[in-house]
């Protein structure tokens, strides 16, 4: 998930160098989208995780 958060950064960030503004908004949105949702899965799996297995 935060592999493609960062793959598509990096192509709004060159969108945006090369003044595609519309594709480097959109591109920002979705790589801001993916790490929230990468951060809240993360978040979850650690604390629900695989827990103790001496129960």
């Amino acid at each position: 998930m935060f592999y493609w958060a960062v793959v598509f950064l990096i192509i709004g960030l060159v969108a945006g160098v090369f003044g595609l503004t519309g594709i480097a908004g959109a591109a920002t949105n979705i790589a801001w989208i993916l790490f929230v949702i990468g951060l809240i899965l993360f978040v979850v799996f650690l604390i629900f995780g695989r827990g103790s297995s001496a129960r």
